[in-house]
């Protein structure tokens, strides 16, 4: 029997309700056997492995082990807001190939572009914002707002 589940329309995926539930089950843990997911969304092991698979090749979710930081050496973390003379995309396209950077969004707002930096020190980040983001063609300004403390980061907003 072929399962047809989800569908793509222009840009957006459709889920159906197994695979928003092995989402769900994989938000809990990365990790969690296909065979007890199959249990818990009734679909065989074989049958969990393919949707995962597709959800992953059409870019709906990755599997990703999520670390801290602070943990392995990276001692300052800050987001940064940019203001971008002329057009936004080729700025997030060069921030996006830093590998400083982990997040990179174009916003409506008092700033263009927001962007998360990871840095080993204070030095290291004030390298990264003057010899690297604010030589990009385009940057007019920054803001930076140094993390302090982390309390809250969560990767469970669930499915739709």
């Amino acid at each position: 029997m072929a399962d047809h589940g989800d569908h793509t329309t222009g840009r957006h995926t459709h889920l159906d309700e197994v695979s928003k539930a092995i989402i769900a089950q994989l938000q809990q843990d990365g990790r969690r056997a296909y065979a007890k997911i199959g249990q818990a969304v009734g679909l065989s092991e074989a049958a969990v492995r393919q949707r995962v698979q597709r959800l992953i090749d059409s870019g709906v979710m990755q599997i990703v082990a999520v670390t801290d930081p602070m943990e392995l050496g990276f001692a300052r973390q800050a987001m940064i807001g940019l203001t971008v003379e002329g057009q936004l995309e080729p700025v997030a396209d060069a921030l996006a190939e830093m590998d400083e950077i982990e997040y990179v969004v174009i916003t409506a707002g008092g700033f263009d572009i927001l962007v998360e930096a990871v840095c080993e020190s204070d030095e290291h980040l004030l390298s990264v914002l003057s010899s690297r983001i604010r030589a990009i063609p385009g940057v007019r300004g920054t803001e930076t707002f140094v993390y302090l403390k982390l309390k809250k980061q969560t990767y469970s907003w669930g499915v739709r």
